[in-house]
């Protein structure tokens, strides 16, 4: 089985505030941290009330400072969002406090609405720049080049390992053309999945960062003690799918015994289609599903996501994760 590793987007449950999300987000990673995965992820996410992870950086710096040796980073930071020596900045600083811990996924996508793009002052057609904001990214963290006015500070020279993150065949291309890792959110948009691991690893240019093709893979994950149970918290991503089709994204809500009495026959597709690449139930069922992915994707990481509202049974799903992972061979993770 391929390494593990955790995506947190801090999901705030309904009767909790953001607050007490972050703070569940730390003690998750502390024991993430000491059960062996190999990083932890926050991503940028902007006008949810159910998110809590938007000012990204902050969040990173906040995780890594309560831990001690998993790999922290942004899966991901909406590039086009910011300006890249700005987010230079960001990451410099986060990898001169936490050195060789740190990790920074880039994302084409606004992760937020129209409104709130306009209100994030963002140019609606910046995403059609996506691949040179990598670039400009890329050379304000490399070494400083004579001639160049213009630097990151903390930043230059940090090398702070990229990753692109995508939903289509895009991001894989790019991926490959730049000899880049490849992190694929088969959690929420499956649909392009295989095709975009092919493209990616055909069209793969080597690296210094990446001498060959690395790809990770995103799942969601509930694992419990018995199949019933997990089931039952897995309705809490299932309520919140069928919630996005409904347009009342809101707070995590608690699960429910039955789920069939809560979606329509046709949210019932939408919503499962979108979770399709879930592995949810016993530790036997997980360890068997798990291993079933990794065999069909050869991934070389699988990032785990797990929306579930009760945070004892959240650390306990992410525990039996580790047993898992434990009783497992894994591949060495590239260097980060």
């Amino acid at each position: 089985m391929p390494p593990l590793s955790v995506l947190d987007l801090a999901p705030v449950p309904q009767g909790a505030t953001p607050g007490d999300a972050l703070r569940n987000a730390l003690d998750l990673a502390q024991h993430a941290d000491r059960w062996g995965f190999t990083r932890y992820w926050v991503a940028e996410h902007h006008n949810m009330v159910g998110i809590a992870s938007a000012a990204t950086a902050v969040v990173i710096g906040y995780i890594a400072g309560g831990t001690h040796r998993i790999g922290v980073g942004a899966g991901g930071i909406m590039l086009p969002n910011h300006a890249p020596l700005v987010i230079a900045e960001q990451f410099g600083t986060l990898a001169s406090l936490y050195p060789g811990r740190i990790d920074l996924g880039l994302g084409r996508a606004p992760g937020t609405d129209q409104r709130t793009l306009r209100a994030l002052r963002r140019d609606p057609a910046a995403a059609d720049t996506f691949p040179q904001d990598v670039l400009e990214l890329q050379t304000l963290l490399g070494p400083l080049e004579p001639g160049r006015t213009v630097q990151a500070v903390p930043g230059t020279g940090t090398a702070v390992p990229l990753w692109i993150l995508g939903s289509s065949l895009f991001g894989a291309q790019l991926a490959a053309v730049l000899g880049l890792p490849y992190a694929f959110a088969s959690h929420f948009a499956p649909d392009a999945l295989m095709q975009a691991l092919e493209v990616y690893r055909a069209r793969f240019q080597p690296s210094a960062q990446c001498p060959r093709p690395y790809a990770m893979i995103g799942a969601n994950v509930i694992a419990a003690e018995t199949e019933t149970e997990a089931r039952r918290l897995f309705t809490s991503a299932q309520q919140s799918f069928t919630n996005i089709f409904r347009g009342t994204r809101g707070l995590l809500p608690p699960p429910i015994d039955d789920i069939e009495t809560y979606w329509s026959g046709h949210e019932k597709v939408q919503a499962s289609a979108m979770l399709a690449c879930s592995v949810v139930g016993s530790p036997e069922t997980v360890r068997q599903g798990l291993a079933a992915l990794a065999a069909r994707t050869q991934a070389d990481e699988i990032m785990v996501a797990a929306a579930i509202h009760d945070h004892r049974a959240r650390l306990r799903s992410y525990e039996i994760l580790a047993e898992i992972q434990r009783a497992q061979a894994p591949r060495e993770p590239v260097p980060a």
